[in-house]
């Protein structure tokens, strides 16, 4: 084995992301880098990139990162001397119905809202932005003007020549073999060139091959490769310039001019999916047979909304591979399954568009630790090993490239790859008429439960939910009588050893250093007073605790805890329990007389406080129970080995019918929980939020001994701070309505039974 010496940083991958984030940590005046590529670069799936640049996307943080991409690629060749082709063209997204065009309206205020100069356009002021466009069809449209257009090609070229001035080292022809780990954390990159390249971090910058890097070191990145196409035509006389980019959204089309030609292309509703490490996979420039029974339905698209296409000659069939995630949108960030392991892959045909922000992000987060926004609904420690299976990624890859340009209805859920995830009640909620979505971690959840045909088969919509009313029935059983929830999704982590205490003394803003048997509630912090989780935690011992968070978070959450200790060099050991137990959530006034008929045990106020746990046995099973709740009422989560949930399950329910029980589904709680004012990690409260900005001022233990992670940081904030003492805001904490992802006190007032409407989100186009 020869050595190569060593590198701070090696980036594998010289496509458009791979460069873009060697330009920044170059600019960063990080210049130990290493860029490797097997081929050449652009090599891979950015030669044939459509080169749209479109800053709008589906939220504010994400269309903060690719605004960038206006203001870089404008100056990035004046910089390099290398040409880019950046223009800006302006874009019309388009509306074929009114659903549609409540859609493009909410995008829009997204737009306004961060900046971008866009507008709602009738059909007659389209013809004005785009004559020639057929509009007699249109609803309206949404008018972007920073859309615009880039060369692929050039401006990788432009980032290399960036890096290579900053000090970085591309090389071409050489690509990774292994990576070598060590203590949880990476070590080394062996080359094919037989050289090993000791290094503090890689980034997976590997495009549709990155599934396959991730391998390497055991890290899931769920990328799959499709079958992605476009035509380009003849020169088209007279074509508008400049020639606004067009998304026909219900057609699935887009359109731009590339030197006076039309490039049509679109986003296949049963997209093919290719192993991009099966044979043939190594090679450069990858280009697939044409095959116009795939595209015809976008070339049929494309005549009807640009009918001077009739008589323009097609002068390529352009099919090249392309990576899509199972969501759709890209992976980034430090994996949670190895330290120095970073990932930013799995673009989803938005690659050049995102290469500037992301490249800089990117650069940001592995030279101070951590991301430099909230980016969590891009960061790859959402997906966990079980996202990475060729059955569910082949699945749901292939409905989730149509998705692109589908209605984005909210609440949409996804057809395929379901299943991922069942807890050990999940075919008792299906008897008891659960509906399932899958809406964190890849658990299959009951949403509501329909009590007729008619209310399993509930038709999408801007407006009233068609699921308001089933939710509307079980908010009124939480309010009125007890209901029965499925809560086994959310994370359980064990932290038990001599450093326990110290470790989430450390971690946790309010003081957890309370009796066995009591329940703290807290937020995590990082370094800047910012939330990173927010949890409850239960002192079962003198060294042993359970922490609770959200499902989605659970790898993250594990992460954050598990990195905090090494740092530290605790004595502790982290366990993940989730899938260990199952959780059933007994909720709503008569949630005690229900408890206390099958178990005989006292539990008043007195003998059970709210915010203290106890073992319990239901059923012979021994049930630890934990007198919190998320909905607002009076309520117990009862947790047991997964092998007893059926059997108490059925004697919860066995004994119910007297208490008029019910079963409450997950936009029941969802809503109840808006109602009383709880946040949501994710939702409402993230990395950029403080406790004082959120409200929860009350879970901070200001005068604990030894303070805590982001004290200093959250003390120079500019909010108020309540002046009681620890004792009494742990009283209050366990007393008050609070906050929280996870659970919360019980209402100091009674609750409604109505739900809420939630905003649905449009994921932008590219």
């Amino acid at each position: 084995m020869v050595s190569a010496g060593a590198a701070k940083v090696v980036i594998i991958g010289g496509g458009v992301i791979g460069l873009g984030t060697a330009y920044h940590l170059a600019k960063l005046g990080i210049d130990d880098v290493l860029l490797i590529e097997r081929n050449g670069l652009t090599s891979g799936t950015s030669w044939h990139a459509a080169g749209i640049v479109g800053p709008l996307r589906a939220s504010m943080n994400l269309t903060k990162l690719a605004i960038y991409a206006t203001e870089l690629f404008g100056r990035l060749e004046a910089e390099t001397g290398q040409g880019t082709g950046y223009v800006q063209t302006g874009g019309l997204w388009l509306a074929q119905s009114a659903a549609r065009l409540t859609e493009i309206r909410r995008i829009a205020a997204m737009g306004e809202m961060t900046g971008l100069e866009v507008g709602v356009l009738d059909a007659h002021e389209i013809a004005s932005k785009l004559p020639g466009l057929r509009i007699d069809d249109l609803a309206g449209a949404l008018w972007v003007a920073a859309d615009g257009q880039a060369n692929p090609v050039d401006i990788c070229m432009a980032y290399a020549k960036g890096a290579r001035a900053g000090g970085v080292r591309i090389r071409e022809g050489v690509g990774c073999a292994s990576i070598e780990v060590e203590n949880g954390a990476v070590r080394a990159v062996r080359l094919t060139s037989g050289e090993t390249v000791r290094c503090a971090a890689v980034v997976n910058c590997a495009g549709v091959w990155s599934r396959a890097v991730g391998a390497m070191a055991g890290v899931p990145v769920p990328v799959q490769a499709v079958e992605h196409m476009y035509v380009v035509t003849e020169p088209i006389a007279d074509l508008a310039e400049p020639f606004p980019i067009v998304r026909d959204l219900d057609a699935g089309i887009y359109l731009k001019a590339d030197a006076g030609k039309l490039v049509l292309g679109g986003f296949e509703p049963n997209a093919k999916p290719w192993d991009a490490d099966g044979p043939g996979g190594e090679r450069p420039f990858i280009e697939f047979a044409e095959d116009w029974d795939q595209f015809e339905p976008f070339m049929s698209a494309g005549l009807h909304r640009v009918p001077a296409l009739e008589h323009a000659g097609i002068q390529r069939l352009m099919n090249g591979p392309e990576g899509f995630t199972p969501d759709t949108r890209q992976a980034m960030g430090e994996s949670p399954f190895l330290k120095g392991f970073y990932v930013a892959a799995g673009f989803n045909s938005i690659g050049m568009m995102s290469s500037a922000g992301v490249g800089k992000a990117m650069a940001e987060w592995i030279a101070g630790g951590e991301p430099p926004m909230d980016l969590w609904e891009v960061d790859v420690a959402r997906f966990d090993h079980q996202s990475v299976d060729d059955t569910f990624l082949s699945a749901r890859v292939q409905e989730a490239v149509g998705d692109q340009f589908a209605m984005h209805w909210p609440y949409k859920r996804y057809q395929t790859g379901r299943d991922i995830r069942r807890s050990p009640l999940h075919q008792v909620f299906a008897e008891a008429g659960a509906v399932f979505g899958a809406p964190a971690g890849g658990w299959e959840r009951p949403l509501w439960f329909a009590a007729t045909p008619a209310e399993r088969d509930i038709a999408y919509s801007y407006g009233d939910q068609g699921w308001w009313r089933p939710a509307r029935r079980e908010a009124e059983a939480l309010r009125d009588r007890v209901a029965l929830l499925e809560l086994t999704p959310f994370t359980k982590i064990d932290v038990t050893g001599r450093d326990a205490l110290a470790l989430l003394q450390h971690l946790s803003a309010n003081d957890v250093d309370v009796e066995a048997g009591h329940v703290v509630y807290s937020q995590m912090l990082n370094r800047h007073g910012g939330i990173e989780a927010d949890v409850t935690v239960t002192r079962r011992g003198e060294t042993d605790f359970r922490v609770i968070s959200g499902a989605a978070t659970r790898w993250k959450d594990l992460a954050w805890m598990t990195r905090s200790r090494d740092q530290r060099g605790d004595d502790t050991a982290i366990v993940d329990a989730t899938e260990a137990e199952a959780v059933i959530g007994v909720m709503g006034p008569a949630a005690r007389a229900l408890l206390e008929a099958l178990t005989g045990a006292d539990l008043s106020n007195a003998a059970f406080p709210f915010s203290t746990a106890q073992d319990l046995e239901i059923a012979t099973a021994p049930v630890w129970a934990t007198r919190v709740s998320f909905v607002g009422e009076l309520g117990w989560e009862l947790s047991m080995p997964v092998e007893h949930a059926e059997r108490v399950h059925a004697a919860l329910a066995g004994a119910g019918a007297p208490h008029g029980l019910a079963h409450a589904g997950h936009y029941c709680l969802d809503a109840c929980r808006i109602e009383k004012g709880f946040r949501h990690w994710g939702h409402d409260i993230g990395p950029d939020d403080t406790p004082l900005e959120a409200g929860l001022g009350f879970a901070v233990a200001w005068d604990k001994s030894g303070g805590f992670l982001g004290r200093e940081a959250l003390s120079a904030r500019p909010a108020p701070r309540s002046t009681v003492t620890t004792r009494s805001r742990r009283s209050a904490a366990r007393h008050r309505a609070s906050g929280s992802s996870r659970r919360a006190a019980e209402p100091s007032a009674p609750s409604t039974s109505s739900t809420r409407r939630a905003p649905g989100a449009a994921r932008s186009a590219p």
